[in-house]
């Protein structure tokens, strides 16, 4: 293997390492912090007013770049391996092309989860949106529900 093929290994093995370590943001009632772990919470009780099925993005929509670059060099060699001679160049460049497009679209989809948006409606009148991850919890108009609330993060459980 030649040392630029080897560089080109290197650089998509960490560029998905690194994409798989972004991707892991988790804003789901289940999942705590190290640092959110044996907190006291302020709990307060209410009822399910709405539910709505919402997207998440991890990377607020921006993608960091690494897909792309990933995809382009993945693509590039894969190109380049196509033809001979000067063929080989242009359907490298293309395939570099198609690679990048094709790498920015996965990490923008890997970037994105299921969510629920519940409104809740507190024993004291006061109405509450709160945006987590879907783990399969389900809330119904009507439920009791527990608001659980610590260093701005609100969670909503039965």
């Amino acid at each position: 293997m030649r040392t630029a093929s080897r560089l080109i290994v290197a650089a998509l093995i960490a560029g998905s390492l690194a994409m798989s370590g972004c991707a892991y943001n988790s804003s789901s009632a289940d999942v705590y912090t190290a640092s959110q772990a044996q907190r006291e919470e302020t709990v307060r009780m209410g009822t399910v007013d709405s539910v709505r099925a919402v997207k998440i993005s991890s990377n607020n929509g921006q993608p960091s770049g690494l897909g792309a670059i990933g995809g382009g060099a993945l693509g590039a060699v894969a190109g380049s391996a196509i033809g001979g001679g000067r063929g080989s160049i242009v359907t490298g460049i293309i395939g570099g092309l198609a690679g990048a497009v094709a790498g920015n679209s996965v990490e923008n989809g890997v970037a994105v989860r299921d969510g629920l948006e519940v409104t809740v409606r507190l024993d004291n009148g006061d109405i509450r949106a709160i945006t987590q991850s879907s783990t399969g919890e389900i809330f119904r108009a009507g439920d009791r529900v527990r608001l659980l609330s610590s260093g701005g993060v609100t969670r909503v459980t039965h």
